[in-house]
């Protein structure tokens, strides 16, 4: 079969999913959820999108997603024009590390959801022979300088697309489900940016970006460089093929044809950052319905990441501020894909399986316990900063990391707040989490299914701590501290959270609080010496427990997680009090998730475990430019701090 007619006869085999699947799985999820099951935010998308990819909203029928990710390498003759940050010789020597020093960051994060790696070689400029492992269909070394005229012939631009397709065929037909692309190739950003202008009917300002973290000058000349490509080949946004020959790159063809065979299959490609949002670019102009087999994972940093997605229609659902494009948003996001189908699978069987998850039961002391101002203001003025030496050695390790400087964006944020929690330069990736619920009354069954659920599935035991009405503020508060004192010992990472009853709607406290505590604009109403008079009373106890616990967790060095909008208030009010809690805190929603989840209980807790646990995943397996032999920066900040020896 020749190429035209493989990537013509895959395109009439693309269709749209059924609608009825999504309608199908609204009505179950409400009908579980007793008529909120909009508390899921857009995560209930995620789901629904899947399920229709899966042609099924039959929890029985749906299997545990099977991941592959395929990063696509080429080299840019665009390279030529000194975009970026990085030598050409990168795009090889990142390949070289993927498959024999296993240290990049597709390797750590395809790790970190068992997913298997492909490597394929689209032609780059050297060809580094038969390397173990290397999938090879170089088409040219290199595309041709975009800059004097097409990036590659329509016939080289049909292969690269024919690859792809091939490929996801290969995948679909041994089980895998979900792809996940990723790209190598110095220049390519440059080449994403023009492909966003000219499918999105953009400037070169507007869709031009940073990419490996240049500085503001070649920054300039990048922008001057992408107008330039656009105006001398004047591509076609009618024409995906076009686009892909005249300002695209092969692995981006590559990618586009993965996503063509992907819906051809029924498979789900979810995509990571520019350079496969803007490929997904191409494969939507070739086949309109293949934009229903794809998920969006994160918002990258990159200009034309914002406008690439809006133009498809998807809503990302993770903000983690990268600008790296190995599938590390996309993993991060089948991760949390993964649990809302167990959950789904949980919720569908639910009047089957009727049995209490166990909770440890942490019960306050039914006697008023003595505790005075003194004792809280021994927390306040005894409170520890984090460990700076630890901080600042593992900020040099991320910084030499194979891989652009502060690529990683908030993953590397949390590596190294964890290093100074815990004083150690690389934290191990298995630390120690636990939850730990708030509540005066009887959760929900419904939320007890669904925590225990994810609570077994991450391995992180869930803590209910039990007030009693009648006692004082400072017992409650006394309770908390002396429970988080206890847990720090032995737990690295405490998720803290409230707990609604049986007789609240699922969010009811948090909107409570809100209208008590803030002000129309969201500021702090009250000075917060004072706030906790002002809160409705049937909240103080699990206002003033959470406070000791926030406040002694941090005072003893553990890395606290805060669920919903409730957790937040209160957190926002004991940061005025303590300021010296704050760096030990980590806000999940939604500064990380972005998708207006309004479930109570620390669901969102356990979501942002994930995240916490894959930024240590990429703290520990990722390998540092001396060890792998990749080049590093010329230009940027990464050329002041990044050393290859």
């Amino acid at each position: 079969m020749n190429q035209r007619n493989l990537l013509n006869k895959t395109i009439q085999k693309i269709h749209p999913v059924d609608p009825s699947i999504t309608e199908s799985a609204e009505h179950i999820l409400e009908e579980k959820m007793h008529g909120d099951g909009a508390a899921f935010g857009t995560l209930k998308d995620l789901l629904f999108r899947y399920l229709a990819i899966c042609n099924t909203a039959d929890a029985d029928h749906i299997h545990r997603p099977k991941y592959a990710t395929v990063i696509a390498c080429a080299d840019h003759g665009v390279a030529e024009e000194a975009v970026s940050a990085y030598p050409i010789d990168t795009t090889v020597e990142m390949m070289k590390n993927y498959l024999i020093s296993c240290g990049g960051a597709a390797n750590a994060f395809s790790s970190f959801i068992g997913s298997e790696l492909l490597v394929v070689d689209m032609g780059t400029k050297k060809d580094i022979g038969d390397l173990p492992g290397l999938i090879k269909r170089r088409i040219a070394n290199g595309t041709k300088n975009m800059a004097h005229g097409a990036a590659m012939t329509r016939e080289e631009a049909v292969t690269s697309l024919e690859v792809g397709i091939e490929l996801a065929q290969e995948l679909i037909s041994r089980g895998i489900n979900i792809i996940l692309p990723g790209e190598m190739g110095i220049s390519n950003t440059t080449a994403s940016a023009a492909i966003t202008a000219a499918v999105c009917h953009m400037g070169a300002e507007e869709v031009t970006g940073r990419g490996t973290n240049i500085s503001d000058q070649r920054l300039k000349h990048k922008t001057e460089i992408v107008r330039k490509i656009l105006a001398i080949n004047m591509p076609d946004a009618r024409d995906g093929i076009d686009v892909l020959a005249k300002v695209g790159g092969f692995e981006f063809g590559c990618i586009a044809g993965l996503i063509l065979g992907a819906a051809a299959g029924h498979a789900a490609v979810i995509l990571d950052g520019a350079n496969s949002s803007a490929a997904a670019l191409i494969a939507a102009t070739l086949s309109p319905h293949a934009v229903d087999y794809l998920i969006a994972s994160h918002l990258a940093s990159e200009k034309s990441h914002r406008e690439s997605i809006k133009h498809l229609g998807l809503t990302p659902f993770l903000s983690l501020d990268l600008r790296l494009g190995e599938a590390i948003g996309s993993s991060i996001a089948s991760s949390i894909l993964n649990h809302m189908i167990g959950l789904w699978q949980l919720l569908a069987h639910l009047p089957e399986k009727p049995e209490i998850p166990r909770f440890e039961q942490k019960c306050m002391p039914k006697f008023s316990q003595k505790i005075t101002d003194k004792t809280f203001d021994v927390y306040l003025h005894t409170m520890q900063g984090l460990d700076k030496e630890s901080m600042e050695k593992c900020r040099h390790r991320l910084d030499n990391l194979a891989k652009p400087i502060h690529s990683l964006g908030f993953l590397e944020e949390i590596a190294i707040e964890i290093a100074g929690i815990i004083g150690e330069e690389r934290p191990a990736t298995d630390q120690n989490a636990a939850l730990v619920i708030f509540t005066k009354n009887k959760l929900p069954l419904l939320l007890e299914q669904m925590i225990g659920h994810m609570s077994d599935d991450i391995e992180v035991p869930p803590y209910l701590a039990t007030l009693y009405e009648g006692l004082s503020a400072y017992a409650a508060f006394n309770f908390g501290r002396d429970l988080a004192e206890e847990l720090s010992l032995s737990y690295a990472v405490l998720g803290l959270a409230f707990g609604n009853s049986e007789d609240e709607d699922i969010d009811q406290m948090s909107r409570e609080l809100r209208k008590a505590l803030l002000t129309e604009t969201g500021e702090l109403r009250y000075d917060p010496e004072d706030f906790l008079r002002h809160a409705p009373e049937k909240y103080q106890e699990q206002i003033s427990a959470f406070m000791g616990a926030m406040i002694a967790a941090a005072h003893n060095c553990t890395l606290i997680l805060l669920d919903d909008a409730a957790t937040e208030i209160i957190a926002r009010y004991t940061e005025h009090l303590c300021p010296a809690v704050q760096p030990y805190l980590l806000h999940v929603q939604p500064r990380l998730i972005t998708a207006g989840v309004r479930l109570p209980s620390g669901i969102l807790n356990l979501f942002g475990l994930s995240i916490v646990y894959a930024a240590l995943n990429m703290l520990n397996e990722m390998k540092t430019f001396a060890e792998t032999s990749v080049s590093v920066a010329t230009d940027g900040p990464g050329a002041k701090r990044q050393r290859r020896v």
